[in-house]
């Protein structure tokens, strides 16, 4: 069913354009193994870090809020808690480019949204690593604007962040669409600031009203 009127689409970064590479537990064990701490599980690792992330709040804008979940994440598997050790280096890992995966159906969609002459924009959870992050990724220039919650002192699900894009986009609420992988912070957070709305789920199967399974399905819709 076509989507009507769409004059900007956001988007979230984290599992919508973009991905840890391989993986989280990967980056952490390499990192871990560099300042002595080898032959760590990634598989466990990643299994902690989903634990620790997901016991946080919605929005992790810090470094500080970063070393807890690191510190949790290896709770019992090194010796000293990586916020006195390894963490700056790991932290600062995240912030480089061989850290992460462009998805692959990201920028042909991009190309296409933007060749039809709609507004594109970032509305994303982050830190400040992220702006850089998409430059050297090169992604920011396709982005009118980019919303980053330490940035703004507004986080997803709250209105506040969706309505600031909505200002800077320059089109009013319901003319915009938001896609995310998350439901409760990009779906929503986005309809309760009057967007539209479509979840990503690359894994789902089958699928239910509402999500996508690919950025290139946007095509169609809008």
């Amino acid at each position: 069913m076509r989507l009507t009127g769409i004059q900007a689409v956001t988007f979230d970064v984290g599992g919508t354009l973009i991905e840890p590479w391989p993986s989280v537990g990967h980056v952490y064990a390499e990192v871990a193994a560099s300042h002595g701490a080898a032959n760590l599980s990634y598989d466990e690792l990643q299994r902690r870090f989903v634990t620790a992330f997901h016991r946080r709040a919605h929005s992790i804008n810090s470094a500080e809020e970063w070393a807890e979940i690191v510190d949790e994440t290896f709770a019992g598997l090194v010796a000293e808690p990586p916020s006195k050790t390894f963490f700056p280096d790991l932290y600062e890992r995240f912030a480089q480019a061989a850290a992460w995966r462009i998805y692959p159906d990201v920028e042909p969609t991009l190309a296409a949204l933007a060749g039809r002459g709609l507004k594109l924009g970032v509305i994303s959870n982050w830190d400040g690593r992220l702006r850089p992050l998409l430059i050297t990724l090169g992604l920011a220039r396709s982005f009118e604007t980019i919303l980053v919650s330490c940035e703004v002192s507004a986080s997803k699900p709250a209105p506040a962040i969706f309505q600031k894009a909505a200002e800077q986009l320059h089109a009013p609420p319901d003319t915009i669409l938001h896609v995310g992988d998350s439901f409760e912070m990009d779906v929503a957070g986005a309809r309760a600031a009057g967007f539209k709305a479509l979840q990503i789920e690359r894994n789902a199967k089958p699928l239910h009203a509402g999500q996508i399974e690919s950025l290139l399905d946007l095509l169609p819709l809008v």
